[in-house]
């Protein structure tokens, strides 16, 4: 047996592959990260940026997966699926195919309730789109059913609940004790050291606020005032009226704090706490920018403007459908008038009748008035002031908007001096009692006396620029009424636009005779006859 071989013989082949141009390169997964904070703290928004810094660092550094997007959502609740941006933007890009694999830390972050969670998860699915629960270590693409998602889910939406009902049981035991801070105070006040401190730019705007109501100044025109002198709100946005009620009827300006006036049902829906729950009243919690009195004062003159306008506090709901309801004073006894309907031997008529006379005629003994004289007597007026708006509104405008601002600022420039002198003595008072020239005691003594006299120019300083916004107020009301009598020709009949536009008041002297009061500040009277 021939154990020889030819050459070659026990020689394979062999080929070379040329592997840059031979082998099928499998394309990356588009992943991305989904990431959330319940709160806009600081600590929260940290901790927001670390899971984002994390995910970006794990997909970028897997040679398999391709960074699409880190989503995100700060300051919502896991129980607000419709409120969360970045993960309806994480869901719009996933049906337009941008991304293969999603990534996210948990359950509870993803969704807090159990239908949303599992709708999400099959949405995402049906697209072809995984998620990972990187807390639980579940894979929807590795997942034989459902159940197991099912019941993280509903522990993570126990979880939710249990965290919230913690969290509000230990902010009303702080509520009972009195310990809870006010991390996020009103306008007028900032946070400092976990102290709340009177911010003394925005003090003085609250104090104009309720200064404004108390002179009778209507919400919608102090808005309207501050907007014109760029005056920011605490969120450098606009003044509102109803911002400006809000802070009329905010308690924390007296220095006190009703804790638990708003809580969160059930349903995770926030609501005005009308006696659901109990409350906790804080006096002196800070230091107070209005007084108790002010602060009742103001409200009260809130819940008279609103009956004037037919409106309810803390609501748009008109009370009265009838262009007199509210405006109608009786001239003898101050009460406001009500509207009936009488009969006379041939036909029915509207009458408005003193609400006091109605209970009692010895108080007052003002007798009823047809409306139609009302009507008249409007008529008769308007038509005069656009007939003779040359000779009466126009220098009436011009000494308005000269004369007695400068009297008034006149007065201003003479107590600023004053002011300057006061100033200048405290600061001699102080030097003195520093070069030791002048004893504790008589420092403190003088010093106290200067303050008084200080506080109050600063007083009259604002009265007189309480005076000045009034008249300023005035001189707008009549530059729209010379408006509108300059393009009136004549007023055929009562028309309540018009009315309710320039008329603030209306004054019943007697049956005949009927005063006005203008926005303007005008108070004209008309006689009608009977």
């Amino acid at each position: 047996m021939s154990h020889t071989r030819r050459e070659g013989e026990w020689m394979r082949k062999i080929t070379t592959l040329d592997m840059t141009t031979s082998s099928v390169v499998k394309p990356k997964q588009k992943v991305a990260a989904y990431i959330r904070v319940s709160t806009s703290n600081e600590d929260q928004l940290i901790s927001l940026e670390a899971q984002r810094q994390h995910y970006k660092i794990l997909i970028e550094n897997n040679d398999e997966w391709q960074l699409v997007d880190i989503y995100s959502d700060e300051g919502i609740t896991g129980t607000k699926k419709d409120r969360r941006s970045g993960l309806l933007r994480l869901i719009s890009d996933c049906e337009k195919g941008k991304i293969d694999f999603i990534l996210t830390k948990s359950i509870s972050r993803f969704a807090r309730n159990t239908i949303d969670c599992l709708e999400l998860v099959r949405k995402l699915m049906d697209l072809g789109v995984h998620i990972y629960f990187e807390k639980e270590n579940i894979n929807t693409n590795s997942m034989e059913s459902e159940l197991m998602l099912s019941i993280l889910s509903s522990l993570a939406e126990n979880e939710s609940v249990s965290l919230s009902e913690n969290s509000k049981w230990s902010i009303r035991q702080r509520f009972k004790r009195g310990t809870y801070k006010l991390s996020y105070p009103p306008y007028g006040y900032d946070y400092i050291d976990e102290m709340v401190v009177v911010n003394e730019e925005q003090a003085q705007v609250v104090k104009r606020i309720f200064n404004s109501v108390l002179e009778g100044i209507g919400t919608e025109r102090i808005a309207r005032q501050l907007n014109e002198e760029r005056i920011p709100t605490k969120r450098n946005g606009n003044w509102t009226g109803s911002t400006i009620r809000g802070i009329v009827k905010n308690e924390k300006y007296t220095g006190d704090v009703l804790l638990q006036k708003t809580f969160t049902d059930e349903h995770f829906n926030r609501k005005v706490n009308q006696g659901e729950l109990d409350q906790y009243l804080i006096e002196n919690h800070h230091e107070a920018i209005i007084t108790h009195a002010d602060f009742e004062a103001a409200n009260q003159m809130l819940e008279y403007q609103a009956s004037q306008k037919n409106v309810a506090v803390g609501s748009r709901k008109y009370l009265n459908r009838y262009p007199f309801s509210g405006k109608i004073e009786c001239a003898e006894c101050g009460d406001t008038f009500k509207r009936r309907i009488h009969t006379s031997t041939h036909k029915k008529y509207i009458a408005w009748c003193c609400s006091t006379h109605i209970k009692n005629k010895d108080e007052c003994s003002m007798l009823f008035i047809r409306e139609e004289r009302i009507h008249q007597a409007f008529i008769t007026m308007m038509n005069k002031l656009i007939f003779a708006r040359k000779e009466i509104l126009h220098p009436l405008f011009e000494t308005m908007k000269n004369g007695f601002k400068q009297d008034i600022e006149e007065q201003l420039d003479n107590i600023e001096l004053q002011l300057t002198e006061c100033y200048a003595k405290s600061q001699m008072l102080k030097k003195l009692m520093d070069d030791k020239f002048l004893e504790q005691k008589l420092y403190e003594e003088q010093r106290a006396k200067m303050d008084k006299q200080i506080n109050e120019l600063l007083e009259d300083k604002e009265r007189l620029l309480l005076l000045i916004r009034n008249e300023e107020e005035q001189v707008y009301e009549l530059k729209r009424l010379m408006s509108f009598t300059n393009k009136q020709q004549e007023v055929a009949s009562f028309e309540e636009t018009i009315f309710n536009e320039y008329i603030e008041k209306v004054y019943i002297h007697s049956s005949t005779k009927i005063g006005f009061l203008l926005k303007s500040g005008l108070l004209l009277k008309e006689e009608v006859n009977r």
